[in-house]
């Protein structure tokens, strides 16, 4: 199993893993409180969809690398508004809130970042080759 490959897949484990766990299966009212634009349940729900487009693509990337790209623009969106959110919330109060959220808003962005990177890089590996 190469690199890419593994890294397609706990990319969606991620997404997939990360909503179910924090949102403790879709239960967490603080989680959708804290940002119910971005965090209802429905964009849970995409969250986990996006995870599933990652893994499905784990064994073919390489022949459709504008993919990668568009990975990458999604989770740079992901990033942005966890910064935006972060500025603009207290994040201790969250912690007193739910432990669950509060580590979910303090990590989400910084998985989403690496993700971007990762996706990234990817498309610039696999568009050179091409």
């Amino acid at each position: 199993m190469n690199f890419f490959k593994i890294g397609f897949i706990l990319a969606g484990l991620a997404n997939i893993g990360g909503i179910l766990l924090f949102s403790k299966l879709f239960t967490n009212t603080a989680m959708v409180e804290a940002s119910p634009t971005v965090m209802s349940s429905f964009g849970q729900l995409m969250i986990i969809v996006w995870g599933f487009a990652y893994i499905s693509v784990a064994n073919s990337f390489e022949s459709v690398p504008w993919l990668s790209l568009l990975f990458t623009i999604e989770k740079l969106i992901y990033v942005i508004t966890w910064i935006v959110w972060f500025q603009a919330n207290d994040l201790t109060l969250l912690y007193t809130k739910d432990l669950f959220a509060g580590i979910f808003y303090t990590v989400y962005g910084l998985n989403d970042f690496l993700s971007m990177l990762f996706f990234g890089w990817t498309f610039w590996v696999t568009k050179k080759g091409k």
